[in-house]
């Protein structure tokens, strides 16, 4: 099988309910290796749900999720988190300096200090964060604290990526700067990666391909010129959403 085709992550037949109330019904879902895929729809539609579910953050009510084509059993979820990484919208950082926080993660999953010196300052120097490797993290603005929190989950080099809103409450202008490096980085490094957002008009700098959510269900997977057209690599803001 051609490396680039193999599952990372298959979901089938995914349910989450609670309190009596259903969340998401996903029938199938899968993100290949190398592949960043957009997760877009309204608020309140699952999005958030249903990738804190892959990311096996939360058990489904229902369902069967697969890592590399190996059914995901419970006592295999540990050990299969550490080859993930999850990056939120709010950067929940530890009162430290911002390489003690980019340090954290390698520490915990037991990489020799050398090593993780060097991918901290490759990461550091490459979303141009270096210069405040000794300023505490409480410090720092919200765009540098989101580049951080952004390096901490790259650092560890995941298996999986999961990119949940992160450039929703920066300013225009360091989200779009954010976005064009972000991309760009994805890009070369071919890390696989979902990426949630409501924000269309953020989907072409990260990704080609597009998963539509809509209440609770994926009602779409395509390209994004399949779903808006060509319009939408002008990023135009007044385009019709994809879904009813």
């Amino acid at each position: 099988m051609d490396n680039n085709q193999v599952k990372v992550i298959e979901a089938k037949d995914l349910r989450l309910v609670k309190n009596k109330q259903e969340i998401f019904s996903i029938e199938s879902f899968s993100l290949k290796k190398g592949e960043v895929l957009s997760l877009i729809g309204p608020n309140g539609t699952g999005k958030t749900s249903l990738l804190l579910t892959l990311a096996l953050l939360q058990s489904p009510s229902q369902g069967t999720l697969y890592f590399k084509d190996r059914k995901i059993t419970k006592d295999k979820i540990i050990f299969l988190r550490r080859q993930m990484a999850v990056v939120f919208q709010e950067p929940l950082l530890f009162d430290t300096t911002v390489e003690q926080n980019i340090l954290a993660g390698l520490k915990i999953r037991g990489i020799a200090k050398k090593e993780a010196l060097e991918r901290a300052d490759w990461w550091m120097s490459r979303l141009v964060i270096k210069h405040l490797a000794a300023r505490p993290a409480r410090h720092l603005s919200g765009g540098e604290a989101q580049r951080v929190n952004l390096v901490r989950a790259l650092v560890l080099e995941p298996k999986v990526l999961f990119l949940d809103e992160p450039f929703a409450a920066l300013d225009y202008p360091t989200k779009n700067t954010l976005l064009k490096e972000m991309g760009l980085l994805l890009r070369e490094t071919r890390q696989t990666t979902l990426f949630v957002t409501h924000d269309y008009t953020e989907i072409p700098f990260l990704t080609e391909k597009v998963a539509v959510m809509y209440q609770g269900k994926i009602i779409k997977n395509a390209s994004i010129k399949e779903i808006f057209g060509p319009e939408i690599l002008a990023r135009n803001k007044s385009l019709k959403v994809p879904w009813p």
